[in-house]
């Protein structure tokens, strides 16, 4: 048992360094926010969460290695690009069941407009509140401007109303701006997030963010300093 037990982590060792090799060759110039930068941080979060909520780490850390690559803000074709990733685990060394698991955590993890399937795993649960972890706070806040000069979007204009409700199509493609995207979906990440570790680092981030909104508003309008 004890020799299964070592050659188990040693496989497993094996295919995250593969996985986070291949998730920097691919993802390492990308220039929208989801670059290999996000992909290391959504990691160390998922690895951390993983630990305190007694998840599988492997699995999670997996799972976060390759949460982008199949990304439909990414490629042209996601469902392509999910059986790429399922067959790279595969011949990689995984297990159909460790590959099974891994593929339903990144086919479920996007918030599409706050439409998003619950997590059914609690390894799930730990790699979205990764993944959107990373989405709020002082990096959040970067990464919304980095991804909205990407797409042309405009840093604000009072004019353009936030959207309520939307579907994912709307989501994507509306008509929006940088601050606009703050209440239409960064600042209901907190209550969205799946576990008590998740929640106690975003606390913090959520305030943050709020407190520039409220700074960007003021200087917006010339009232601040007075």
């Amino acid at each position: 048992m004890m020799h299964d037990d070592r050659s188990t982590q040693a496989r497993q060792a094996d295919i995250l360094r593969a996985a986070a090799a291949l998730a920097k060759s691919e993802l390492e110039h990308e220039g929208s926010g989801h670059d290999w930068w996000h992909i290391h941080r959504v990691t160390e979060l998922a690895k951390r969460i993983a630990a305190a909520e007694k998840a599988d780490l492997f699995i999670c850390e997996l799972a976060a290695l390759l949460h982008d690559l199949a990304d439909e803000k990414l490629v042209d074709d996601p469902e392509t690009g999910m059986k790429r990733t399922e067959s790279w685990m595969l011949e990689n060394g995984a297990t159909a069941e460790e590959a099974a698991h891994v593929m339903e955590i990144i086919s479920t993890l996007s918030f599409k407009g706050g439409a998003g399937k619950p997590m059914t795993t609690l390894e799930g649960k730990v790699v979205q509140d990764a993944d959107r972890l990373d989405a709020i706070g002082a990096i959040g806040i970067a990464r919304t401007f980095v991804y909205s000069g990407k797409k042309g979007r405009p840093m604000y204009d009072p004019n353009i109303p936030v959207r309520r409700e939307m579907t994912p199509e709307e989501y994507r493609n509306g008509k929006d701006t940088a601050i606009n995207h703050f209440h239409e979906k960064l600042l209901k990440l907190k209550d969205l997030l799946n576990t008590d570790s998740g929640l106690a680092i975003a606390e913090q981030r959520h305030a943050f963010m709020e407190e520039f909104l409220e700074r960007f508003d003021r200087e917006w309008n010339g009232t601040d300093g007075l």
